[in-house]
């Protein structure tokens, strides 16, 4: 659990969001502008889908020893490498290509974590691998903004790539030696027959699109908060750099709370109020100027979107249980498609005169999309009572 964790701080708060604290001192130093910053996110963001489309590709165990180890040696040479570029295109190209190793990390290691605990009936503790995403983001608040001061440019970058080799090495020898299967036996339903390989069917796709609304819905403050506090207040204000801390903070406790909540009233309540306080982080950005909308948009999506994640994984294995990593490659590489398009939005909404915080309504309405769908999917142990 502890290496899972490991691996998903190097490649998700060290590797990808990372990029959102640092989006402001990049423009200040000439690099790019906010419309760039856009584009360089969605090319990210494309990587992270197309990683995530390979793992569905490269489900099985004995794809993932063979793979997992080579996509975090990428992502480690892709966060060297836009440490020494300065030419936009060269970093769009290395931040795609950075994106594409994280889409397989973040759904394999997970995804070889899962199975392993589920033969040993632990399957209700695979949340608490998140956790490492929320000390990423908490430590790559402390990066940019412990070494703002001494670094320019691209080279904001070099502490990120320091400190995530020996993470990375260490996290990647411990998942394996994990003792899983290489080729799971082939589950069959109460007569005998093999089950369904479908991913969609009446179960699963209003799980599916519920997913897509909260990847286009989070995507939006998790890259653009720190730029849109540099927008609305004055230079010099501690939200400039604190509201990501903030972020980081309330999501470091997360996956504990959701983890257990799910346990307590079961997944798909909790998914719900998951959504419902998501979407309201969401709205204040919208509704409430300055500082105060700010910091409620903070907490209420700090405290969430990790929940998001790890609740949907779980309720869609347990009315698929015979698909495994399949399912979470294809739920990742959803996501991840909705998480490009955020960026891309923004992008056309700014160039066409738009506001930042205008913006993001786009999130708000991709958030209450998704809790609609929420509403009709059936609880796994209904789902599987149906007759066959």
């Amino acid at each position: 659990m502890a290496a899972g964790a490991v691996l998903l701080l190097v490649v998700h708060g060290l590797g990808r969001f990372m990029y959102t604290p640092l989006l402001p001192y990049l423009m200040n130093d000439g690099l790019f502008s906010a419309a760039d910053g856009a584009a360089v996110a969605t090319w990210n963001y494309m990587g992270y889908l197309m990683g995530a489309m390979l793992a569905i590709r490269w489900h099985r165990i004995d794809h993932i020893r063979r793979i997992l180890p080579l996509a975090v040696v990428v992502h480690i040479a892709t966060t060297v490498l836009v440490a020494v570029e300065a030419d936009l295109t060269a970093i769009s190209t290395t931040r795609w290509l950075n994106g594409v190793a994280n889409g397989v990390v973040f759904v394999q290691a997970p995804a070889l974590i899962l199975e392993w605990l589920v033969l040993r009936n632990r399957a209700s503790l695979s949340g608490l691998v998140y956790f490492g995403v929320g000390f990423g983001l908490l430590l790559s608040a402390g990066v940019v903004s412990g070494t703002a001061d001494w670094l320019e440019g691209p080279e904001r970058w070099w502490p990120a790539a320091v400190i995530s080799v020996p993470l990375a090495a260490w996290g990647t020898w411990k998942l394996m030696q994990l003792d899983v299967p290489m080729h799971p036996p082939v589950a069959i339903n109460k007569c005998g027959k093999a089950l369904s390989t479908r991913l969609f069917d009446r179960a699963s796709t209003p799980l599916f699109l519920a997913y897509a609304g909260a990847g286009l819905g989070y995507i939006l403050p998790m890259t653009f908060l720190p730029l849109l506090a540099n927008v609305e207040l004055k230079p010099g204000h501690w939200l400039q750099d604190g509201s990501w801390l903030l972020v980081a903070l309330c999501t470091i406790l997360a996956p504990w709370i959701w983890n257990r909540l799910g346990a307590i009233i079961g997944d798909i309540l909790a998914l719900k109020i998951n959504f419902a306080i998501q979407l309201a982080g969401v709205l204040a950005a919208v509704v409430i100027p300055g500082a105060p909308g700010l910091i409620l948009c903070a907490i209420l999506v700090g405290v969430t979107f990790l929940g998001t994640v790890l609740l949907t994984q779980r309720i869609g294995r347990a009315l698929h249980p015979h698909q495994g990593p399949r399912l979470s490659a294809a739920m990742v590489a959803l996501y991840g498609f909705t998480q490009m398009v955020g960026p891309w939005l923004t992008k056309q909404w700014l160039d066409a005169g738009g506001t930042l915080s205008s913006a993001f309504g786009i999130g708000v309405g991709a958030l209450a999309f998704g809790l609609v769908f929420l509403f009709f999917v059936p609880r796994p142990n209904e789902w599987h009572s149906r007759a066959v």
